[in-house]
């Protein structure tokens, strides 16, 4: 027995792309791998009649969630706050990272400028003192 492969789980915020059910999008509630089907969270509802039984004494009709085939839906982020959140995220990393290379640029600017000053001082002071002897 090979476990089929799905690219939607349990949980998953699914859209429906095709069928009578396209625009609406929900979550995935049952996965039926060996049918190829899932039942999603209000989509596709169907009415079943249901016999008098200990659970309902009075029978009736009852409003299920009916299956859908699983090339019809497409997952898609759960939730954009965490799509914007993580995208703000990174914004403000980026501006880190820039903020540290323009400082890590500006020091190394910096000390090459004074190291550069500091030899030229040294050999200054170097012959003056050898003139002066």
């Amino acid at each position: 027995m090979s476990r089929i492969k799905t690219h939607v789980k349990t949980g998953d915020h699914v859209q429906v792309i095709a069928g009578n059910e396209k625009p609406r999008t929900g979550k995935i509630l049952q996965v039926i791998p060996d049918k190829q089907q899932v039942i999603i969270e209000g989509v596709r509802m169907i009415k079943k009649h249901a016999r008098k039984s200990q659970d309902r004494p009075d029978g009736g009709i009852i409003e299920l969630e009916g299956p859908i085939h699983i090339s019809n839906v497409k997952k898609i982020d759960a939730t954009p706050k965490k799509k914007a959140a993580k995208k703000a995220t990174k914004k403000v990393a980026k501006k880190a990272t820039k903020k540290a290379a323009k400082k890590a640029t500006k020091k190394a600017a910096k000390k090459t400028t004074k190291k550069a000053a500091k030899p030229a001082e040294e050999i200054a002071s170097d012959t003056e003192t050898t003139e002066n002897s």
